[in-house]
């Protein structure tokens, strides 16, 4: 089979192999490509780490569900479009059933583990970087259990670009914990309750709307009250069972948790990529560059 540049591209791409490196080893296992990443592997020619410093701020955040057992996790690449690889998912999968199934501690616990393939997981995920062809890391995961009288709320958004995970507390009804799931999604509560809220928080937050209150030309005597009225709606801001319930605006989440007999024990929020510092690359600069990579791979094949 006649070797082609695009071929030599395509290798080089994802296993970060020297250019002639991958002429060669597309033509010692004719053309073909999965052999010819096992090849560079072999011979020690393929090496995720050249890799390592890239950003991976894309990716995916999923949920595993297996009877009294959950878990939520994210797993980063560089790209929005490897995120949507059938590759990328089969690992996301794989990744989610051992974990669940080992329950390591962290995720340098996870990334030591060995998998049913014999496989290390950090020796796994270098070889999906190697056939995947960008940088994709395990970022975090959080396991909980619940008892035969609690419900898990499972809820992907967007395909994982958002992930929560809730646990209703003596109540059964998976339907109304997956809502509040949704719920939380959609507003981002960074609490469940105001018992949650620190002291210093409340009057940090307290001595902002105060000072609000007084630069608005407010009377000292009714600024007191003003504030107290205001931090009423910080807490519907940020509590999870003081704000409206998006199916039902009429209604707390508070009401809609208690109207199926259960309490919101405790939620887990992901967001793809969030916290990370994403490299904001000059867009023409990196067109340019494919570009020029391009002919020389094609001057040189």
């Amino acid at each position: 089979m006649a070797v082609t540049a695009q071929m030599v591209k395509e290798l080089r791409a994802k296993t970060g192999a020297g250019m002639m490196d991958c002429k060669k080893a597309l033509v010692q296992t004719d053309g073909d490509m999965e052999a010819a990443i096992d090849f560079l592997r072999e011979k020690g020619l393929s090496s995720a780490s050249k890799k390592a410093d890239r950003i991976a701020a894309e990716g995916i955040t999923s949920i595993l569900v297996k009877e009294n057992e959950a878990i939520i996790f994210e797993v980063n690449a560089e790209t929005d479009f490897v995120a949507k690889n059938e590759g990328f998912q089969t690992l996301v999968k794989e990744l989610g059933d051992h974990l669940i199934t080992t329950k390591p501690a962290t995720v340098e616990e996870a990334n030591a583990s060995t998998m049913s393939n014999g496989l290390t997981v950090a020796d796994h995920i270098s070889n999906a970087i190697a056939k995947i062809g960008e940088k994709i890391t395990l970022r975090r995961f959080e396991i909980r259990t619940k008892t035969d009288a609690d419900a898990f709320g499972p809820y992907l958004h967007m395909g994982g670009r958002i992930s929560v995970l809730v646990v209703l507390e003596n109540s059964t009804d998976s339907d109304a914990a997956r809502d509040i799931a949704m719920h939380i999604a959609a507003l981002n509560p960074k609490y469940i309750s105001r018992d949650e809220v620190s002291a210093d928080e409340v009057e940090h937050e307290r001595k902002i709307l105060t000072e609000q209150a007084l630069n608005e030309g407010k009377p000292e005597k009714i600024v007191a009250k003003m504030v107290e009225g205001r931090l009423g709606k910080y807490f519907e801001d940020i509590c999870l069972l003081d704000q409206a319930f998006v199916k039902n605006s009429d209604q707390k989440v508070r009401d809609f948790a208690t109207s199926t007999g259960g309490t919101v024990k405790e939620f887990i929020r992901y967001e793809v990529g969030e916290g990370i510092e994403k490299r904001e690359d000059n867009f023409a600069d990196e067109v340019m560059s494919q570009v020029n990579k391009n002919k020389i791979v094609y001057h040189m094949v």
